[in-house]
């Protein structure tokens, strides 16, 4: 009997490669994010390959789709990768030396509200750790997490921003805030539908297109039966207050973001919920920094102030 073939020994560097091709698309969108050559990206795929004994890339245009060996990899690396951060985050709890950088993103508003209350605490109980905390909105976390960029990131979503499943990533939540509609007057009508239909002809004020908060507003008013006009972009839900006071428009802002009002802004609650939860990639939830940073981070909203 003949022995049986020796299984294919497949690169982790070069599986990771691959689950981010089928995540981003395009061989230079991989570069890019992960400060490879295109080339030099081409190469370790062609590699891997080799190795499989089996394609796993077919290319459309200038796109680059995988096989259905390719895509069969994909979930296998997911695995992989995810039995790599529990066996890093073993071995941290097993050093019992809680130290190093802890990189953190997080959007305006929590790193306003949430953050240095949290990092407070966190200084206080472990000192060996260095928080370091990028600004990023919600849509770009999650392929900074994947690549490495962050450790943990505060994430949201909105009733009509639902968030975009991701397997290579794992959350907890943290946060369920309310959502208002800032005017410089009352505003009637029952129900959210007809609050917001009742600023249909008003400027709207609304965060950076591609930016989910931006997203929140046009699809909430197109739920209530029209699309806004706005007319400035503001991502600092502070200055979208001043803006409302002088009458340049209305908008919807959630609680972390209604803090401290001027004087002449109405706030009207509407039903509508933003939704915070902490990110990390999956595996790596039992890290002890990851479970210490997420338990300071509860601390600090267990505290959160509401308008009014």
């Amino acid at each position: 009997m003949s022995p049986a073939p020796a299984a294919p020994m497949l690169d982790v560097r070069r599986l990771r490669l691959l689950r981010e091709l089928a995540y981003r698309g395009t061989i230079a969108a991989v570069a890019e994010a992960l400060t490879f050559t295109p080339s030099a990206v081409s190469q370790q795929l062609a590699a891997l390959e080799r190795e499989a004994g089996v394609a796993l890339l077919e290319r459309t245009g200038r796109r680059v789709a995988l096989t259905p060996a390719g895509v069969a990899l994909v979930r296998h690396a997911e695995a992989v990768l995810e039995r790599l951060e529990q066996a890093a985050a073993e071995l941290a709890a097993a050093r019992g030396d809680l130290s190093g950088t802890v990189r953190i993103g997080a959007f305006p508003t929590a790193t306003r509200a949430i953050l240095p209350s949290a990092l407070a605490a966190l200084a206080r109980s472990h000192q060996g750790l260095d928080p370091m905390v990028d600004e990023v909105d919600p849509a770009e976390v999650a392929p900074r997490l994947r690549a490495g960029e962050l450790d943990v990131a505060l994430v949201h979503e909105y009733d009509f921003v639902p968030a975009e499943p991701d397997l290579a990533l794992d959350a907890v939540p943290l946060l369920d805030e309310p959502m208002y509609l800032a005017t410089i007057r009352p505003v009637s009508g029952e129900g959210d539908a007809a609050r917001l239909l009742a600023c249909r002809e008003e400027p709207w004020i609304a965060s950076t297109p591609g930016t989910l908060c931006h997203a929140m507003t046009v699809r909430a008013c197109q739920a209530a039966g029209f699309s806004p006009r706005v007319r400035h972009h503001i991502d600092d839900f502070a200055t979208v207050l001043a803006m409302v006071a002088v009458g340049q428009g209305v908008a919807l802002v959630p609680e972390l973001g209604a803090a401290d009002p001027p004087e002449d802004v109405t706030l009207t609650a509407l039903s509508m919920r933003r939704r915070t939860r902490v990110a990390f990639r999956r595996g790596a939830g039992g890290h002890p920094a990851v479970v210490a940073l997420i338990a300071a981070l509860r601390v600090a909203t267990s505290h959160v102030r509401t308008p009014g």
